[in-house]
């Protein structure tokens, strides 16, 4: 069977600078089956989900829908959800836990300061604490928005589970079907594509550790699509994988190219020049959706600067 991840795994196509973008996810878990636009078509109630969208929008803050690996029929389950809030950007990275049987609360939230960073509205609103656990690992699995999601994406969450992997939640969709399997892991928001399971442990190994696996990586979310392919060029270059080592401090220019400085923590810097191309031969960006050619982050050099170099 012909699907749009069997034809982008076949074309090769390059899977870095096609994260999500958010600098903090909001996570809710909701049981039952998941429409194409979850918080809307899903058992929540989609006033709710309509009020958490308008809350969200503009602010950084991206909302999901999470749920355990296995049936999704959701009569006779616990009313308590859990709920999860994580922010991504290096140097402020973050990542509580809070439980409600109210999810009606989460409007409570200052979204706008969950955007900045600042933790305190959810341990306000929802009495929110530091997550203890392991990292997260978050599968899309929402079929409904593609059926490689379902296909590919809820068999690897499943065998995660079976296996043990501790923190490993299905959830409503992370973007770029074609990439399926595709795994979000937080605290620090790097996303995966064409995830195996042992190589997803392999990354939560490393994130426990503090540090970020670049083979099969999409980028970070707390970055724009070019800041994601300048991040990880950078540490292919220099072979930095401490997850809280690079920032990107500014990105310059419009598509179709972009001049994009990273910053190193010890104080060093690169100028990375990264260019949109299109993805050729056409293919479908999503099961069902019309053959295109669809775009990609190009990086076309990755140079070390002085100080005195971005003074001038």
């Amino acid at each position: 069977m012909s699907t749009c991840s069997t034809a982008s795994r076949e074309l090769d196509e390059p899977v870095a600078g096609t994260a999500a973008t958010a600098r903090t996810w909001l996570l809710l878990e909701q049981s039952g089956p998941w429409g194409p636009k979850a918080l809307t078509s899903s058992h929540l109630d989609p006033a709710l989900g309509r009020a958490l969208e308008a809350a969200a929008s503009g602010t950084g803050v991206r909302i999901a829908l999470i749920r355990r690996s296995g049936r999704h029929a959701d009569r006779g389950t616990s009313a308590t959800r859990q709920v999860y809030a994580a922010h991504a950007v290096p140097g402020s990275t973050w990542l509580h836990t809070a439980t409600t049987t109210d999810p009606e609360r989460l409007l409570d939230l200052d979204f706008a300061a969950l955007g900045r960073g600042h933790s305190g509205t959810f341990a306000t609103a929802l009495g929110g604490r530091p997550h203890e656990g392991a990292p997260l690992a978050l599968v899309c699995t929402n079929g409904r928005r593609d059926r490689c999601c379902a296909l590919l994406g809820r068999p690897l969450a499943a065998e995660l589970a079976v296996s043990g992997v501790e923190g490993v939640w299905e959830v409503t969709h992370l973007g770029g079907h074609r990439f399926s399997p595709t795994v979000l892991v937080l605290p620090h928001g790097y996303a995966y594509g064409r995830a195996e399971a042992h190589a997803v442990k392999e990354v939560l190994h490393s994130a426990r550790e503090g540090r970020v696996v670049v083979e099969g990586c999409r980028g970070s979310s707390a970055w724009e699509r070019p800041g994601q392919a300048a991040e990880l060029a950078v540490r292919s270059e220099v072979g930095e994988y401490a997850a809280e080592a690079l920032t990107v401090v500014r990105t310059d220019g419009a598509a179709p190219r972009w001049e994009v400085l990273v910053a190193h923590a010890d104080g060093r810097r690169w100028r990375v020049e990264v260019a949109q191309g299109s993805s050729l031969p056409p293919r479908a960006e999503s099961c069902g959706s019309a053959l295109g050619s669809p775009a990609r982050m190009d990086v076309v050099a990755v140079r070390e600067v002085t100080m005195a170099a971005l003074a001038g």
